[in-house]
C-alpha cells in the first residue's frame, strides 16, 4: 500500500521537534475550543470536536495526531477546563463521556493512518478518511456509557449515537471540503 504525504507535511518547512510541539499545542488548543462550541445534551454533549479531531487528522498524518489528542487530554486530566462546558479533571473523564474522550485519540490516529495510505487527496477520499473513524468513535464512547451509567445498551445507543448521526455526517464533510480546498490553494501556490 502506498504511503501518502499529509498537508502539513507536504506544507514543508523544518520537519523540527519545535515545529511538531507547536502543531501539538495548536492541536490541542483547537480541540479545547471546539469543545466550548456545544448544545447541551444529556448525558453527552453535542460539540464541533471531532471536526476539530478530522481536520488534525487529515492534516497531520497518524502519530503526529494521535500525540496531540493525548496532550488535549493531559490538559483536562491536569485541570485545564478543555473539555465541553469548561469542564476539566480526572472525574469528568470518568464520568458518560469518557469512552468519547479515549476514543479522540483512536479517531484521530485512525483519520490520519487513512491519509497516509492513500485516502489523503479529493473530497471522496478525505470525506471517507474523516467519517469512519468518526464513526467508530461511538464504540467505545457507547459502550463506556453503557457501563458507567444505569441505561442498557440500547438506551446508550441512543442517548449516545443516534442523536449525532447527522452532525457527523456533515462535520466530515466539512473537514472535507476545508482540507480539499487547502490541498487546491496549496497546488495554486506552487505551480
Amino acid at each position: 500500500m502506498t504511503v501518502s504525504t499529509p498537508l502539513m507535511t507536504a506544507l514543508g518547512g523544518n520537519d523540527t521537534l519545535v515545529r511538531k510541539l507547536a502543531m501539538v499545542l495548536f492541536g490541542s488548543i483547537l480541540v479545547g475550543m471546539s469543545a466550548q462550541i456545544s448544545v447541551p445534551m444529556y448525558p453527552v454533549p453535542m460539540t464541533l470536536q471531532t471536526l476539530a479531531i478530522s481536520l488534525i487528522g487529515l492534516t497531520y498524518g497518524a502519530r503526529l495526531a494521535g500525540v496531540t489528542l493525548m496532550a488535549y487530554l493531559a490538559q483536562g486530566a491536569a485541570g485545564l477546563p478543555v473539555f465541553a462546558g469548561g469542564a476539566a479533571g480526572l472525574a469528568y473523564m470518568a464520568g458518560p463521556t469518557g469512552g468519547f474522550l479515549i476514543g479522540f485519540v483512536a479517531m484521530a490516529w485512525l483519520t490520519g493512518w487513512l491519509v497516509e495510505r492513500g485516502l489523503s487527496r479529493g473530497f471522496p477520499r478525505l470525506f471517507l478518511a474523516a467519517f469512519i473513524p468518526a464513526l467508530l468513535l461511538f464504540v467505545p464512547g457507547v459502550l463506556w456509557l453503557w457501563t458507567v451509567t444505569p441505561l442498557d445498551l440500547e438506551r446508550a445507543v441512543m442517548a449516545g449515537a443516534v442523536p449525532f448521526q447527522l452532525g457527523g455526517v456533515v462535520k466530515s464533510v466539512v473537514a472535507a471540503l476545508i482540507v480539499t480546498g487547502a490541498w487546491a490553494a496549496f497546488k495554486a501556490r506552487w505551480s
